[in-house]
């Protein structure tokens, strides 16, 4: 059965700094036409950094969204025309934390909001090779901290984590740790 939905416009509604959001006229499989409404996003990534004690480093921040301060894995989005998101890790990880990683994996990607969004998302572990100072952009308020990986993951399992790229790669991590790959 062929499920494909062929564009036949898009129309830009809004371009701001990190995201644009257009209406797309489709045609439907069974040849009817509908409106899809879209939302660009550059991408991004998470990072899954764990210490020596078998600690992953989190960062609490304020979401305005939600109106809330979420724990959550390092991440970031990808800055525009950048196509490598292991050195965008890298870089927010360190942004954010202060840490430096080593022996990085890809843990995948996968696209959290796939009715209406085009982002994707990259998602990392790495070992944890020394923690300095932190160098959050200027509208960033973090406060980074240690949380041992099984806590992690109870809070994961407890819904104490409402974050959906921090639930999936503490869940990878702890595979990976779980089945000695690292």
């Amino acid at each position: 059965m062929n499920l494909t939905e062929k564009t036949l416009k898009k129309e830009y509604q809004y371009q701001g700094k990190i995201l644009k959001m257009r209406v797309d006229e489709v045609e439907l499989p069974n040849g009817n036409t509908a409106k899809r409404e879209v939302v660009e996003h550059p991408g991004g990534v998470t990072i899954a950094a764990l210490t020596d004690d078998n600690e992953l480093l989190f960062v609490r921040q304020f979401r305005y969204p939600y109106e809330t301060v979420l724990l959550e894995l390092p991440a970031g989005k990808l800055d525009p025309g950048e196509n490598q998101p292991l050195e965008a890790a890298k870089r927010e990880l360190q942004e954010e934390t202060g840490a430096v990683g080593k022996d990085y994996i890809s843990l995948g990607t996968f696209y959290p909001s796939a009715g209406f969004c085009d982002e994707v998302l990259h998602l990392y572990f790495c070992k944890v090779a020394s923690i300095g100072a932190s160098h959050p952009d200027e509208d960033e308020f973090i406060e980074p901290i240690l949380i041992p990986i099984e806590k992690a993951v109870e809070m994961v399992l407890n819904n104490e984590i409402p974050d959906g790229k921090t639930q999936v790669a503490v869940l990878k991590a702890a595979m990976l740790v779980n089945h000695k790959k690292v």
